[in-house]
């Protein structure tokens, strides 16, 4: 089983975020008075010829708003305009400072990768996407993307499903083949539930192209290019049918298109879940460039309550390419004969440690 949690950069936004609260909070009824300022007054609802709202186009979520709310804002979900606005400017000197060249003459460049403070070890901040501003929902400026339970935490998981997920996380780090490996080191799904249900941002390919008609929508995922297609209308396939992105169904209501999503596999899991998950997704165009998401994730099974975010999707321009899994087409046949050698070197009494 894959868990998918989330990258997070939101330690760094605690960190910024942090001064700014004590000498921010009794401006936080100047943010919540712009309820609706994301609302464009005289803009008319595209449609499409069955009348209903036109969701087509390609769309990014990417913001620098953590999933989870960090602890210094407590139940507070709306940040003032000027703690955005500091968090923000915080995102884009660190983004200039990751961007510099990489000084190979130092020696210390590549020990403080780790820390995140020297050189990127891994992928150099040139291919990062995480966006530079906060998410904001109907004129809120958002403190996390999870609104309730009002903390901004995902619940506790059950005391049941904590022994099953603390026996499946022992796999982890296990090379014998390529089954234990996560499912988006295989390159089979994106990682961090970018391909979703929920669809949340992470590091990078934060874009969804999504098309419709009258009876589907689908929504294609820029990482590893998974297509989800929504029948609109209509009746979930067999219980005995498991997907890695669940089964979706959508509906209409007014001008909200909303998805449930169940028939999950026990193969990955977000966050713990079971396969018996179901996440209710509502997506609703607000102006020209907006559309906001809506997600809720219920699993008494896993959770002792359910959950629920909210992340402003915004239109883009730009086309989305081909998302060619470096890691699937070369990096795992790697992993698994490092695995090999090591076993050989032990075998023969050598360490194989490194």
């Amino acid at each position: 089983m894959t868990f998918r949690h989330l990258p997070s950069h939101g330690a760094r936004f605690a960190g910024a975020a942090s001064l700014l609260v004590m000498t921010s909070l009794l401006a936080l009824p100047e943010a919540l008075a712009g309820e609706g300022a994301g609302r464009t007054s005289a803009w008319k609802l595209p449609r499409t010829a069955d009348g209903h709202p036109d969701l087509q186009g390609i769309w990014t979520n990417a913001t620098i708003t953590p999933f989870e709310r960090p602890a210094e804002f407590g139940d507070s979900r709306a940040l003032t305009a000027e703690q955005a606005a500091k968090l923000e400017h915080a995102e884009v000197q660190y983004n200039d400072e990751r961007s510099r060249p990489t000084d190979l003459s130092k020696p210390d460049e590549f020990a403080t990768c780790r820390s995140g403070t020297g050189a990127t070890c891994g992928y150099n901040n040139f291919w990062l996407d995480r966006g530079s501003q906060v998410t904001t929902i109907g004129g809120e400026k958002r403190t996390s993307l999870l609104v309730e339970p009002a903390n901004g935490k995902v619940p506790p998981l059950t005391p049941e499903r904590q022994k099953v997920v603390a026996e499946r996380m022992k796999m982890r780090g296990n090379y014998d083949g390529p089954e234990a490996r996560p499912l988006g080191e295989r390159c089979l799904l994106a990682f961090g539930s970018s391909s979703g249900p929920p669809m949340l941002p992470v590091l990078y390919n934060n874009n969804y192209q999504i098309v419709q008609n009258r009876d589907t929508v689908v929504i294609l995922v820029e990482m590893v290019h998974d297509a989800r297609i929504v029948r609109l209308g209509g009746q979930h396939v067999p219980s005995n049918v498991r997907k890695l992105m669940g089964d979706s169904i959508g509906r209409w209501e007014g001008d909200t298109l909303v998805v449930e999503t169940t028939n999950f596999t026990d193969k990955e899991s977000f966050r713990g879940a079971t396969k018996d998950v179901k996440v209710t997704e509502r997506f609703r165009r607000v102006s020209p460039d907006t559309i906001e998401y809506r997600f809720t994730v219920e699993d008494r099974q896993a959770f002792t309550q359910a959950f629920s975010g909210e992340v402003a999707m915004h239109r883009t321009d730009e086309l989305m390419y081909e998302y060619a899994c470096h890691e699937g087409n070369y990096a795992l046949p790697g992993i698994l004969a490092g695995a090999r050698e090591q076993e050989k070197l032990a075998a023969a009494g050598k360490d194989g440690s490194k």
